[in-house]
């Protein structure tokens, strides 16, 4: 089997980036490990963060894969460029995908963001927005209800409204605001409540299908890219829950199940191999 393209995440948010990587690239191979035991990740200090996520990347690195995507924001802007130092495969993230594009979508130049605590604190999305265009307006807001509300499966009906109207109450105050990116990957599983809250003129960048098409990119750069005429492959594991897990799986993939199991994370040295 050719080697695979590793996807990690927190939770169940990073399967919108998988879902796009096995949309946009049907022939590569993917082993997605979704952190359910230990998420949300946005609350948690910064040397925890790091923590989980090199023990998930010593998981992937494991399984020989070709390529890495950190498919959790927080853990993109805390942990990205250390692991990109240290490892020898292509490392990616979801954070300058998502800069990018609403830099290329607002009309204004004045964009939201909305993520985890962790997110918020870290300052990335603002620094990686003003890098492309440093007279760019951010209102960035936390949202920590989110997470724990999309793990739960609550992602649609009045309650996940409700939810979803207070969390953002404030960030429809700045009228101006034209652009509006989703600072997490399990957020673009409530779009559609986010959608239908704010103002329509709000465009919603969501990373996962930006995120895809950079790692196409990568992919062709590096002569990585599977030619190859067998049919993809496909690993899923939770380190939590694992009927929760699937259960949100089948709504992001429709029903059709991979091969799902779940994960032990070995507890890891930081930045060691």
């Amino acid at each position: 089997m050719e080697r695979s393209i590793g996807v990690i995440d927190s939770g169940v948010g990073g399967l919108t980036v998988a879902y796009e990587l096995m949309r946009q690239l049907p022939k590569e191979n993917i082993i997605y490990l979704g952190d359910t035991l230990r998420c949300p990740y946005g609350p948690r200090s910064q040397k925890e963060v790091r923590q989980f996520t090199w023990e998930m990347v010593h998981f992937m690195l494991e399984k020989n894969i070709k390529m890495l995507i950190l498919a959790c924001n927080t853990a993109t802007a805390f942990t990205l460029t250390e692991i990109q130092h240290t490892l020898k495969i292509p490392v990616l993230g979801v954070i300058q995908p998502g800069a990018r594009a609403a830099i290329n979508k607002t009309k204004n130049s004045h964009v939201g963001v909305i993520a985890t605590e962790g997110t918020i604190r870290s300052n990335a999305y603002p620094q990686a927005l003003k890098n492309i265009n440093e007279k760019i307006e951010v209102y960035s807001l936390a949202c920590p209800l989110f997470v724990p509300m999309v793990e739960q499966g609550i992602v649609e009906g009045a309650e996940a409204t409700d939810i979803v109207k207070e969390e953002l109450r404030s960030l429809k105050e700045h009228h101006r605001m034209d652009t509006l990116i989703l600072g997490c990957t399990h957020y673009p599983i409530i779009e559609n409540i986010i959608r239908s809250v704010m103002k329509p003129h709000v465009s919603i960048i969501s990373s996962g299908e930006e995120t895809a098409r950079e790692a196409s990119a990568i992919l062709e750069f590096h002569h990585l890219l599977n030619n190859g005429e067998k049919p993809s492959e496909h690993q899923f594991y939770t380190t939590g829950d694992l009927n929760q897990f699937k259960k949100l799986y089948g709504r992001i993939f429709k029903g059709k199940m991979e091969h799902v199991q779940a994960a032990i994370m070995k507890q890891a040295c930081l930045g060691s191999l």
